[in-house]
């Protein structure tokens, strides 16, 4: 208390803070230390706090007094049905309100702009990376016949060669997963002409159900038109038509992707950042300062 009211310092002139709660009691200091210890130990039970958390602890109680004390309470009455209202809960929703509020205001400035779109190549590369690991790890899938039926108890499996050239698939069984070597069937990753999806697919035509997971490899240069896949769950069927977008030279389109690029340039962002911490980031940066007139200011060493 003694900090927020800045006792012991010289009077300033420019002060504005008017407190009149401390002219409504013969002992005001003594009334409010009391009022603040009752909050200490109300807080303290709240985050059910040992002793080892009397920092984190005593930074909420300075923010439960501050708060109050801005609504310049008239009573000694009010300042204590102010802080009743403030509990440890509200104080980290306001604490969680005004970190999103300054992160969406520093996201529109222009370094941190810039800083986004340097950074973004290198997390699209991380993504892309993650992907086609997973394609090399390989997903069984269900078989489906021609016409689109699920054919029960028969499943598939493939995955692409450690150096992304080849796909291998073929024949498993419910619990398998087949290395490279032990799948007969390979296809080139040259030979594919292009990823169709959903009802686009051959084996989707005409079907209702499972289309969402549906995915193609049109094919040209070989006997096979296409190679149709229904992926386990929405997950994989993510992962691997990024995957085959990525072998493909295209963008990665899934909502994954979306996902985890906003996750991965969000953490990003806020490491690069920490050297900030307590600095406004402006919404321009400043103006570069015109050149000297001449540049006749060196030291002649000689």
């Amino acid at each position: 208390m003694a900090n927020f009211l800045l006792l012991g310092e010289a009077p300033s002139e420019q002060c504005i803070t008017y407190q009149p709660l401390f002219f409504t009691h013969d002992h005001p200091f003594e009334e409010c230390f009391c009022i603040c210890i009752i909050l200490l130990n109300k807080t303290w039970k709240e985050m059910r706090a040992t002793s080892e958390d009397f920092q984190k602890v005593s930074s909420v109680v300075r923010e439960q007094i501050a708060r109050a004390l801005e609504t310049t309470p008239a009573s000694l009455e009010q300042l204590k049905n102010k802080l009743q209202t403030l509990t440890y809960s509200e104080i980290t929703q306001l604490w969680q309100l005004q970190r999103n509020t300054r992160e969406e205001w520093e996201s529109h400035a222009k370094p941190v702009v810039e800083l986004r779109e340097q950074i973004t190549p290198d997390i699209l590369s991380l993504i892309k990376q993650q992907r086609l690991t997973f394609l090399v790890e390989g997903t069984r899938f269900t078989k489906y016949s021609a016409r689109g039926q699920r054919i029960k108890d028969k499943f598939w499996y493939m995955r692409l060669s450690p150096n992304h050239k080849i796909l291998h698939y073929g024949d498993c069984d419910e619990k398998s997963a087949p290395s490279h070597d032990e799948l007969p069937s390979k296809l080139a990753v040259s030979d594919i002409r292009a990823l169709l999806v959903g009802r686009d697919c051959p084996h989707m035509k005409g079907r209702k159900a499972s289309h969402q997971l549906a995915f193609s490899l049109a094919l040209e240069g070989v006997d096979l038109q296409s190679l149709d896949c229904v992926a386990p769950d929405e997950l994989a069927w993510a992962y691997w038509t990024d995957g085959i977008n990525a072998l493909l030279g295209q963008r990665m389109q899934s909502k994954e992707t979306e996902k985890d690029l906003d996750t991965l340039l969000s953490m990003e962002i806020k490491l690069r950042l920490l050297d900030a911490e307590g600095v406004t980031i402006p919404q321009d940066p400043p103006p570069i300062p015109p050149p000297p007139p001449h540049y006749h200011f060196c030291y002649d060493l000689k």
